[in-house]
């Protein structure tokens, strides 16, 4: 099973992705995690991104066509896997039908997870420290207004990219974590 989670920052991507993941015991591609996690090994990719993804922009399309290329080879792929974070924009869109193409897969689900801006900000502000006690870097205010803008502006679009498929899923993101949980399993159930 191939599943592409799309939302906002801080929509609960990466809470959802967790529970799909263990729920249909599928591998959990996070670019922003992968990213993150080379910015703090300082690897070469990592130092590139560093300054990027502190402004709040986007790691440029071949770098992260290159990580996702390489990550979905992996063993723990092979039942599939939950992409969250990308594709970000519809070059990355049509980078990852190529790849799914070459491979002889397809994408199973498409959840776009809906939520109002206007909450957005609450939840970035709130949100919890990570598993070291640390805020992340890019969960500030002023990042946070700028990672929305380019996702109004960049990844918005794949909503319609991607509406026409048939197996595009807009699941409310507004509702409590559990119930968010609830709808998307229920959908992807009606996917296999």
């Amino acid at each position: 099973m191939i599943i592409i989670l799309l939302g906002p920052p801080g929509a609960g991507k990466g809470t959802q992705a967790s529970f799909i993941k263990n729920e249909f015991n599928i591998a959990h591609i996070s670019t922003g995690d992968m990213l993150r996690e080379a910015v703090k090994n300082e690897t070469a990719l990592g130092l590139t991104a560093k300054e990027i993804m502190a402004r709040g922009d986007y790691v440029p399309d071949n770098l992260l066509l290159e990580i996702i290329n390489e990550r979905v080879s992996e063993k723990d792929c092979e039942n599939g896997f939950i992409l969250d974070g990308y594709p970000r924009n519809e070059v990355q869109a049509k980078s990852l039908d190529i790849i799914l193409n070459e491979t002889n897969d397809s994408i199973d689900g498409i959840i776009q997870i809906d939520v109002d801006f206007s909450v957005l900000q609450k939840r970035i502000e709130g949100r919890a420290k990570d598993d070291n006690n640390e805020i992340r870097e890019d969960d500030n205010l002023q990042v946070m207004k700028k990672r929305l803008q380019v996702y109004i502006d960049q990844t918005e679009p794949l909503i319609s990219y991607y509406s026409n498929n048939k197996n595009f899923i807009v699941i409310n993101g507004m509702n409590d974590i559990s119930k968010v949980s609830e709808d998307i399993k229920n959908n992807l159930i009606k996917l296999k």
